[in-house]
């Protein structure tokens, strides 16, 4: 008797934008004259009887010291299809940066899915304090999972691992030590959330990343790696193009389904 596999929506949630951003910083080291406009997003994964959060987003504290344009809180934006923050059970981290982790706490009831080299750079490498990495850090998203080490609302995971019946994430490093992306069962086959893996659809098309580099090689074998999982390229999922906000049906405002 053969088992059905789970199919799963993935929705984009814009929680603050757009912004202008050199093209250079968004593509490493190309189009230095020319700007691109970006969002802020976390995601959703709905299926299955499941209810998956991809990211934290920021809280309002920090999205007002930063003046950030077009914010509004992921508790405030979750509502509007239907989702309260109190009933969110996992929370996948791609990458421990601030506009990623900031808003964490938002999750009181959540079990949040990090990546034991990530955790650990961020929370114990005395490197992380050093200019280059702090500029890209979240001292609070920091110490409210810190606070959580060794309790079942923080789950360390070391490399690939299944989370739930056609949803597990994969290592993917180079942004960060440990980024990990979502890979997910829908409708269309295999679609993968890749976070700041990529900050626009572009980057993998080149195969260029963003300026924020970890560690450049290790990069590129993730783009292999994750490449040659994904069912298709439209199925690979950036962490702050335009085009998830514009491009795909609007179930709500600020909200769009991707697959």
């Amino acid at each position: 008797m053969s088992s059905t596999m789970p199919i799963y929506q993935i929705y984009a949630v814009k929680y603050a934008g757009p912004f202008i951003r050199p093209m250079a910083k968004v593509i490493w080291n190309t189009d230095w004259e020319k700007e691109i406009h970006i969002n802020y997003y976390l995601w959703v994964v709905k299926g299955n009887g499941e209810i998956v959060v991809i990211d934290g987003g920021m809280t309002p504290l920090l999205a007002q010291n930063m003046k950030l344009e077009g914010y509004v809180s992921p508790v405030e934006v979750l509502k509007r299809i239907g989702i309260e923050v109190s009933q969110i059970k996992r929370l996948i981290i791609t990458h421990m940066n601030f506009d990623h982790i900031n808003g964490v706490e938002l999750f009181p009831n959540a079990t949040f899915y990090v990546q034991e080299k990530e955790f650990n750079f961020w929370v114990k490498d005395p490197i992380a304090k050093k200019p280059p990495f702090l500029m890209m850090a979240d001292p609070v998203g920091n110490e409210h999972l810190a606070k959580l080490e060794g309790t079942k609302r923080l789950i360390l995971l070391d490399g690939d691992q299944e989370i739930l019946p056609g949803m597990e994430v994969l290592l993917a490093p180079g942004h960060t030590p440990g980024l990990q992306v979502v890979a997910v069962h829908t409708a269309k086959g295999k679609a993968i959330i890749g976070s700041d893996c990529a900050h626009i659809f572009a980057n993998y098309e080149k195969e260029i990343p963003s300026c924020f580099i970890n560690d450049m090689v290790a990069w590129m074998r993730t783009y292999e790696k994750i490449k040659s999982k994904v069912s298709s390229l439209d199925l690979l999922f950036p962490g702050h193009d335009m085009k998830m906000w514009t491009d795909y049906p609007k179930v709500a405002e600020d909200i769009t389904l991707l697959a």
